[in-house]
């Protein structure tokens, strides 16, 4: 997602002189669309002739093995996948066609795709010649990767004009990792122009679709690899979060994501469209269809080749003790975060997992967050510390694809009438008041530096809370259920129930727990938000009509605990699965 934002909703509130000093830009920025228009067509060829060569590699494995069903390789979990393709009870062939063909199929579906990493093939021949001794733990697994990920020969677009035509000159790190671990990335996924979005839509590849809803959003800002993994088109997928980006696709698309803390994993060779961030870093996250797959693909990134290509990565290995301890945990929990009102399948989930998790014997909590309007503030200013102009010079030249476009006409009022307008909008926007005020930057070294330390004291000051509890983990909504494909950009701020833990840089997990019921619905109608404003309203438009859709909880522990983290996922997933699914 990364950096979310409500739309032009503020426009109703500006006299007609201000509209049109809004607007003076218009005619220039028409001209500087031609550069754009040049390369996205070259872009769109290049990712068709890419997926007829998938196809057709699809095709030559398929001839190999005439009568191959995909339906049981499709079936098996990650972890046993892993297993009988190490032992060679299952091909590597047999596995690479079963999932090329499901990622088409799915891709025709969502649009979800946006390039295939025909270097795969060469891959393949290669793993079929190493010792089992040398096989890694993901010998043979078929991962889709986020559009950003660097792979060599390969555009990381961010959905951007200007980085089109920018091949990377080598894998990423965690490209390599996962490589030297036998994974055979294949895909490329769609992601929202600039990443700055949790909708899935940029004017390159165009608008990825929610395949539990194709009228919703998968999410974003890693929404091609939420859908991909939904549809079955992946069994493992690697994304990154700065703001919730793989939170809520995960959410949305009924799948599993983990938020890591920054640093754990390298982010060298990720393409980002603002680098220098240092309040509030982008990290990478795996995305899969259950606890067991991410906890198998986290103990393959934490090898010795993680610390070996990027020694900025601490050398610590996944510590298997800490995952596998069954002793009760203490878990806060908490409803609802104070500054966006949950829905009320969000507020049912965590109801039903509390209770669930007591009935096992785990002792719950409740937790208030200190000051969320407060924290807000902070993930805003930390975001756009320079007035947004590095992600506006991202764009130049560029066509603005609708998910943004009320972010980029608010960066590039002139600060005059930012002032203005958060004035104005006090009252019935005050939400939209306060960020307008962030988007004015921080002004100075010293000013920045202030904002570090700011975040820094909140964050030890939420720290002081959960230790002052003696908590393990804190259980809290997710986001959902999947909005309506247009309205992530009308309803930015009630990314808070992500965005927060981006702040504090906890790492964080999604659950599926449940689903959307009718009672859900019904409730919906009663939906007034706490501000009674744009936002509010339009969330209420965005989760309607959502029966049947995936409900998701997040769980979340103190920065360096992944492995808590998992073990605290794992724990959810056993109950709300026996739960779901009686004896």
């Amino acid at each position: 997602m990364d950096l979310m934002m409500p739309a032009m909703a503020w426009l109703l509130y500006l006299p007609v002189g201000l509209l049109l000093l809004a607007l003076m830009g218009a005619p220039l920025l028409f001209w500087e669309h031609a550069p754009a228009r040049k390369k996205i067509p070259r872009a769109q060829k290049r990712r068709e002739l890419a997926l007829q060569q998938m196809a057709a590699l699809a095709q030559r494995l398929r001839q190999q093995e005439p009568s191959l069903d995909p339906k049981p390789i499709l079936e098996l979990p990650l972890v046993k996948l892993a297993q009988k393709l190490r032992t060679e009870e299952l091909s590597l062939e047999s596995v690479f066609c079963s999932y090329l063909e499901e990622a088409l199929k799915a891709h025709g579906e969502v649009n979800c795709l946006t390039d295939f990493l025909g270097e795969c093939e060469e891959q393949l021949q290669a793993l079929k010649k190493l010792k089992k001794s040398e096989r890694g733990l993901l010998y043979g697994v078929p991962v889709s990767l986020k559009d950003a990920f660097d792979c060599k020969g390969h555009d990381s677009t961010c959905g951007l004009a200007q980085f089109l035509e920018k091949s990377a000159a080598k894998d990423g790190v965690i490209v390599k990792v996962l490589k030297a671990q036998g994974a055979i990335p294949f895909v490329k996924t769609n992601i929202p122009q600039s990443l700055f979005s949790f909708d899935c839509s940029n004017p390159i590849y165009g608008q990825t679709l929610n395949p539990l809803n194709l009228k919703k959003t998968p999410g974003g800002s890693t929404g091609g690899e939420g859908a991909l993994l939904a549809k079955g088109g992946s069994i493992l997928g690697i994304g990154t979060d700065i703001g919730g980006s793989v939170r809520i696709p995960a959410s949305f698309c009924g799948v599993y994501g983990l938020r890591t803390t920054g640093h754990r994993l390298s982010y060298s060779g990720i393409a980002s469209t603002v680098k220098g961030r240092k309040s509030v870093t982008s990290v990478v996250g795996p995305m899969a269809q259950d606890v067991d797959s991410l906890v198998l693909c986290m103990q393959a990134l934490l090898s010795e080749d993680m610390h070996r290509l990027d020694p900025t990565v601490p050398p610590m290995p996944f510590r298997e003790e800490i995952y596998t301890n069954n002793r009760p945990l203490r878990i806060g929990y908490y409803e609802s975060d104070g500054f966006t009102q949950p829905s009320p399948s969000m507020v049912r989930a965590v109801r039903l997992t509390s209770r669930l998790l007591q009935d096992a014997g785990h002792q719950v909590i409740p937790f208030s967050i200190p000051r969320i309007e407060y924290a807000m503030n902070l993930y805003t200013s930390s975001g756009f510390a320079d007035a947004g102009a590095t992600f506006l010079e991202k764009l130049k030249g560029d066509i603005v694809d609708p998910s943004i476009k009320g972010l980029v006409s608010m960066l590039r009022l002139p600060d005059p009438l930012k002032c203005f307008l958060a004035r104005i909008l006090k009252y019935t926007e005050p939400r939209m008041s306060k960020q307008l005020e962030m988007f004015r930057g921080v002004g100075t070294p010293k000013k920045l530096w202030e904002q570090h330390t700011a975040v820094e004291e909140y964050q030890q000051e939420f720290i002081a809370n959960w230790k002052s509890l003696d908590l393990d983990v804190l259980l809290v909504p997710a986001l959902d259920p999947a909005f309506y494909i247009g309205y992530p950009a009308k309803t930015g701020v009630s990314t808070s129930y992500t965005t927060l833990f981006n702040l504090l840089n906890f790492p964080v997990g999604v659950v599926p727990v449940t689903t959307v019921t009718a009672q859900d619905e019904e409730e919906m109608t009663f939906y007034k938000g706490y501000y009674g404003d744009s936002t509010d309203r339009s969330f209420s438009e965005a989760v309607r009509g959502s029966l049947g859709l995936s409900v998701a909880v997040q769980c979340v522990a103190l920065p360096w605990e992944e492995e808590l983290c998992l073990r605290f996922m794992k724990e959810v997933e056993t109950l709300t699965k026996n739960q779901r699914e009686p004896k």
